[in-house]
């Protein structure tokens, strides 16, 4: 696709229609494109790796719904499950066979989950998550990590004290000060610091949540004995360890980051992928702590909508070709190969400054000269530059997360015509930007 053939003309008349009815014209920040400006196309369908917007452009989709479609838009099996479910209803608000069949699968493919209950968002998810184990655990405080996002709950949407020893401070107004108090906030891929947190509170902290591989500063992996340390702390203290694997749960492993690195949480929460595209969290893990959830224990939770037909089994669907296809992850990371060797000899070759990270199908291209490791030197990163990439790349035919501090994923559908495609727009897209920076 050349510049001259790459309009958006609909899509600019849609945005301002937008922008009258919804707030900033869309129904989650990201999507309004403000970190690295313009229009957002909008979509009108999508099929195996490629978007196609209202303007008749048509993309490789690195963004995938953000994560879910492993197999791809529009999966055959996916699309046939659920207009098999919608005959029957939409919704029933009662149990259905379908929640036991996933939930077995669920416990079958994830280390540490013996028991789960289905939510519709990842948000929901990871919330819930927490007040168990602050119900389990009576105690009232928590560890999270800057840079690590884990949706909009109240708890989550803390920025960090004036101190290392201080409480969070809310990043976001309606966040209370009460509710900020009980949030301490750790640097990702340092132990030690999270040891100072647990000594400067002992006996209060009720759980560690984290992301296993961070994907909302980019992709930033574990360093060697990071998630071992945090095992180790949380059984020293009796604290309850929460992966957030919404993301990278069936994404870098059958068994998502746990099975990969072989550090097995208390809770995991889950979503994206268990829906198989359709709005669906989950929360699991050891029985004695599940037991706790109503209507078998004390802590409180529900959900109308929890456990929809239609969502289950779009979940269903995907979650058993994951258990029934042995070579899969072997072939997504042939894809990943080939990316990491292309895009890491296209960077040699330009002389650009900058690096690479990727797990699995999952992945992000840094601008920046530091390797990124934490917030802080995800923080430094040119975003101005990644702006123009984006743009570049958007031009070329291929969609990119519009963020510097997001993932990109692929999925099985990604092959020799896509990877193709994608590396001539990178040529492209970071040839023009060295021209103007170098």
């Amino acid at each position: 696709m050349s510049d001259r053939s790459y309009s958006l003309k609909k899509s600019v008349l849609a945005f301002e229609e937008a922008q009258t009815v919804l707030p900033g014209g869309v129904n989650s920040p990201v999507r309004a494109f403000k970190s690295v400006g313009g229009t957002p196309p909008f979509i009108k369908k999508a099929k195996g790796a490629y978007l196609e917007d209202i303007d008749g452009n048509k993309y490789v989709d690195y963004v995938g719904s953000w994560g879910p479609m492993l197999f791809g838009h529009a999966d055959p099996d996916v699309i046939k499950a659920v207009k098999k479910a919608a005959n029957s209803s939409t919704s029933f608000g009662a149990p259905t066979r379908i929640e036991i069949d996933l939930a077995k699968l669920v416990c079958e493919l994830v280390p540490s989950i013996e028991k789960v209950r289905f939510v519709n968002s990842g948000t929901e998810a990871t919330m819930s998550a927490v007040r168990l184990a602050r119900g389990f655990t009576g105690r009232d405080k928590m560890i999270k990590f800057e840079g690590n996002y884990h949706g909009h709950g109240d708890s989550f949407l803390i920025a960090a004290g004036s101190g290392a020893m201080t409480f969070g401070q809310p990043n976001s107004p309606g966040v209370t000060q009460g509710v900020a108090k009980d949030t301490l906030l750790a640097r990702f891929n340092d132990v030690n610091h999270v040891q100072s947190l647990i000594e400067a509170n002992p006996g209060e902290i009720a759980c560690i949540i984290l992301e296993p591989i961070a994907g909302n500063m980019g992709c930033v992996p574990p360093v060697p004995g990071f998630l071992e340390g945090l095992r180790s702390l949380c059984d020293q203290h009796g604290i309850v360890l929460i992966f957030d694997e919404v993301m990278t749960g069936f994404r870098v492993a059958r068994g998502g980051a746990q099975e990969l690195y072989n550090v097995i949480p208390d809770l995991t929460t889950l979503g994206k992928i268990v829906g198989g595209g359709l709005p669906v969290g989950a929360y699991g893990g050891k029985r004695e702590i599940m037991d706790h959830v109503s209507p078998v224990g004390p802590v409180y939770q529900a959900g109308t909508l929890s456990g929809n037909p239609l969502a289950m089994h779009a979940g269903y669907s995907t979650l058993k070709k994951i258990a029934d296809q042995s070579n899969l992850y072997d072939h997504l990371e042939i894809y990943g190969g080939m990316m990491d060797e292309a895009l890491g000899g296209l960077i040699n070759e330009l002389e650009l400054p900058y690096h690479t990270t990727r797990v699995g199908s999952m992945g992000c291209l840094f601008f920046s000269e530091e390797k990124v490791v934490d917030y802080a030197s995800a923080k430094k990163c040119d975003t101005e530059a990644y702006a123009a990439y984006f743009h570049e790349m958007l031009k070329s035919g291929v969609y990119i997360a519009p963020s510097q501090f997001e993932a990109y994923f692929f999925s099985t559908l990604h092959g020799t015509e896509e990877f193709g495609q994608t590396i001539r727009a990178q040529r492209i897209a970071l040839s023009a930007l060295r021209e103007i920076q170098f």
